[in-house]
């Protein structure tokens, strides 16, 4: 819970009240490998953050899984599309490895923004963190070639490479299994 406080507060001071109201509304809850904290279909009512392990966010087109990202420690993880409008998802969040997560619920969120607007300023800098993040990813999909986009994914998050399938790894890059494959033996 420290890294999580120490998150926020690296944004912005945090009241009294605000830590209070958090220690108090914050949950624990522990995933195991191959565990679901959403499915499609499912309406996302909490944010996570990820005080240990690594999960996958994916949807299925066509019989196929799509893997639209991970998120490791240190990440807040919802899905978006489900989250901010309260509508189902049409994405799944999967465990890639055992997690440990702190989970706090929509409404008690919403709560927390009227009360303690430090927390409305912490929020909207997050948020442009991963929409940035988003958009890099996007970007190097539609601009770069296969060898590229794994070039990036090197460099910029080197242990996905390591802690990731590589069945899900060629999903997140937008080519097959074996593209990924011959990618890798030429570096």
């Amino acid at each position: 819970m420290k890294e999580f406080f120490n998150l926020l507060s690296s944004i912005h001071e945090l009241s009294l009240g605000l830590q209070q109201n958090l220690l108090q509304s914050l949950k624990t809850q522990d995933l195991e490998r191959k565990g679901f904290l959403l499915t499609e279909g499912e309406l996302c009512k909490s944010i996570y953050y990820i005080e240990k392990g690594l999960l996958r966010c994916f949807y299925t087109t066509n019989s196929q899984e799509v893997c639209s990202w991970f998120m490791k420690e240190g990440d807040l993880i919802i899905s978006v599309p489900s989250f901010f409008p309260q509508k189902p998802s049409y994405e799944s969040i999967q465990a890639l490895e055992d997690c440990s997560l702190l989970c706090l619920g929509y409404d008690e969120l919403q709560k927390m923004y009227w009360n303690f607007l430090e927390l409305n300023f912490v929020a909207r800098v997050l948020t442009e963190k991963y929409y940035v993040l988003a958009e890099e990813r996007l970007y190097s999909l539609r601009k770069h070639s296969a060898p590229e986009r794994y070039a990036f994914l090197r460099e910029k998050y080197p242990e996905l490479i390591q802690r990731v399938p590589s069945k899900y790894l060629a999903s997140y890059l937008g080519i097959s299994e074996e593209t990924l494959s011959r990618i890798k033996s030429k570096i």
